[in-house]
């Protein structure tokens, strides 16, 4: 009785925070939205397309999985497409423990990773006003701005305000280049209707290499290949498969959905360092 109660006051809490934070986005009419004939968004037409013909993935997208989101609004997209064939949840590298899934992890990986979580992830970078790691961007209930252009695509995510560049210019990825990333260099390409975009040169020292909020780690060697599809005007699918044999035994892939906000603006975020947070977190 006292854990069903539990999870009904923790719900009850979820909705109220999520109603509240869903009000702060400003109101604001999005031009060029396919709409319904009761002004609402037709989330199941055509996803737009560039002057090349190139499906045109720009917008305001959020992350698909019940968490913050609705009214306001926020639109949802149509129901996206199966992913392949024993591709894990995009939940595997948000909260892994307890999802009936294990990241194939090298023995000093799954050591390391065990530490953070009795940390508490005291040394999260999203704790000290840091970046943090891409897939942690992917599955952040707080909503990220693509823009695409012909030879680049920019992501701006509004937890951490991230600022992301992804280069479509057919440039190959750097050599010897002695400057990691936080973000890695991100360069795409078209293969038909999806977007392939290939991401090495990472930071992989130990206040950047979060994975997830569960502290999975990644090293230099790390690299990162998504594949964003947009089948629709509501959904943007994105199928993301880690390789990094210093830390995984072998790569693995999830599958991550996010829809359309439309009628709305990102808002701004900023992180004061003051030092409130870690006192609670470390033991």
């Amino acid at each position: 009785m006292r854990s069903s109660v539990g999870r009904m006051v923790l719900v009850t809490l979820f909705a109220a925070v999520s109603t509240s934070v869903s009000a702060q986005w400003p109101k604001y009419t999005t031009p060029d939205v396919p709409r319904l004939p009761d002004g609402q968004p037709n989330l199941t037409a055509p996803a737009p397309r560039t002057a090349d013909g190139k499906p045109d993935l720009s917008g305001i997208w959020e992350i698909r999985f019940g968490g913050f989101g609705g009214g306001g609004g926020r639109g949802r997209g149509a129901a996206p497409t199966p992913p392949p064939e024993g591709t894990p949840p995009a939940s595997q590298f948000f909260e892994v423990a307890g999802r009936g899934y294990a990241l194939p992890l090298q023995p000093w990986a799954a050591e390391l990773k065990k530490k953070r979580m009795a940390d508490n992830s005291k040394d999260n970078p999203d704790v000290w006003c840091l970046p943090i790691g891409l897939m942690q961007y992917h599955n952040h209930p707080q909503p990220r701005q693509i823009v695409q252009t012909k030879n680049l695509m920019l992501i701006t995510y509004e937890s951490n305000y991230g600022l992301r560049n992804i280069y479509l210019d057919g440039r190959p990825a750097p050599n010897n280049d002695p400057t990691p990333w936080w973000f890695g260099y991100s360069r795409g390409w078209w293969e038909g209707e999806t977007l392939v975009v290939e991401t090495t040169n990472f930071r992989g020292d130990e206040r950047a290499g979060w994975l997830d909020v569960n502290g999975s780690p990644y090293t230099e060697a790390l690299k990162m290949t998504e594949r964003f599809r947009r089948p629709n005007f509501g959904t943007l699918e994105i199928d993301v498969t880690i390789d990094d044999p210093k830390a995984y035994t072998k790569p693995c892939t999830v599958r991550v959905n996010h829809h359309i906000m439309v009628d709305t603006e990102m808002i701004e975020f900023i992180c004061n360092e003051n030092e409130q947070s870690t006192k609670h977190l470390a033991k």
